[in-house]
């Protein structure tokens, strides 16, 4: 994977910070936050699989969301935490180019996979009586089938293009990960087309998520207004906020942070921005679902009741 008209065969990360004693506190806070997020979504993967009683579309769909989270915050932070414990934090092209392919993926079959969520709920509040055939097994398959072909797309046209730069001397690359707009700083060509590339690819992988879920979500809206019950309310209500959490907290920091040029926001304050969409999102995802899903906590109790008497 490594581009042939490149001298470069090695990156330097150059981590979240260049001041030595915030670095040990840094790594003990992100090592921390990494196994939260590595504890919280493998235990929501477990849970969902061990009850039956959620076996259904929305547990499907949360199920690949703890995947997802899990998989792209492994892909990001053990990688990341290297940068605090040693002097120079290597990644060859090709394990930058591998980094930046599997990031790409995963975020982008998140964006995706939150619209299908969206999705999955309007039909739930707004057409109860057809749920159960409007999100069979295989229309839920084909909508997961649909979430990680865009992802796939999405990261092969994004580590494309990227690899497509020349890469002369400069290697030092200003972030605690191999994203675009920090390796389009380092190429020493032109790269007006692969912005304009970036940006078409993002507005497509973030808009047409955003579109779908604003639609599913103002006639949600609709129809809890005309349930004229004060408990009803409440209760569609309860199934569609910590989605909608979730769904601000990742959809605004990534809007932040690629839908902006680079000139109108500096590198550094993209790092800090790419925490909360790379770190600290997949870390609060099982913690939302957890703490206000009667349907988990519920099924965390059962199933710690059988390990007890077990």
């Amino acid at each position: 994977m490594t581009a042939g008209n490149s001298s470069v065969t090695e990156f330097i990360l150059a981590g979240l910070t260049d001041q030595p004693e915030l670095r040990i506190p840094l790594f003990l806070l992100f090592l921390g936050f990494y196994m939260v997020t590595v504890l919280g979504n493998l235990g929501l993967i477990f849970l969902i699989g061990l009850n039956f009683h959620l076996y259904t579309p929305m547990y499907f769909f949360l199920f690949n969301l703890s995947i997802i989270d899990l998989s792209y915050s492994t892909t990001i932070t053990p990688k990341m935490l290297m940068s605090f414990i040693s002097k120079k934090n290597r990644i060859l092209h090709s394990g930058c180019m591998t980094q930046l392919f599997f990031f790409c993926f995963f975020v982008i079959s998140e964006s995706f996979i939150l619209s299908a969520m969206a999705y999955d709920r309007y039909v739930a509040i707004c057409n109860p009586l057809v749920y159960t055939v409007t999100m069979s097994p295989q229309v839920c398959f084909l909508l997961l089938l649909g979430v990680y072909g865009m992802g796939f797309a999405g990261a092969i046209v994004h580590t494309g293009s990227i690899m497509s730069l020349t890469f002369c001397s400069d290697n030092l690359v200003n972030h605690f990960m191999c994203d675009i707009f920090p390796l389009l700083e380092l190429s020493c060509n032109s790269t007006y087309a692969n912005e304009l590339v970036v940006f078409i690819v993002v507005a497509i992988d973030i808009g047409i998520p955003i579109v779908t879920i604003f639609i599913s979500y103002t006639l949600i809206l609709s129809s809890i207004l005309h349930i004229r019950s004060t408990e009803g309310r409440s209760k569609a209500f309860s199934t569609c906020s910590s989605h909608m959490i979730v769904v601000s907290l990742f959809f605004g920091s990534g809007a932040f942070v690629y839908l902006k040029p680079p000139s109108v926001l500096p590198l550094g304050q993209g790092k800090v921005s790419s925490l909360f969409y790379t770190i600290v999102e997949p870390m609060l995802n099982p913690l939302i679902y957890s703490l206000r899903n009667k349907d988990v906590k519920i099924a965390l109790r059962k199933t710690w009741s059988r390990k007890i008497f077990s």
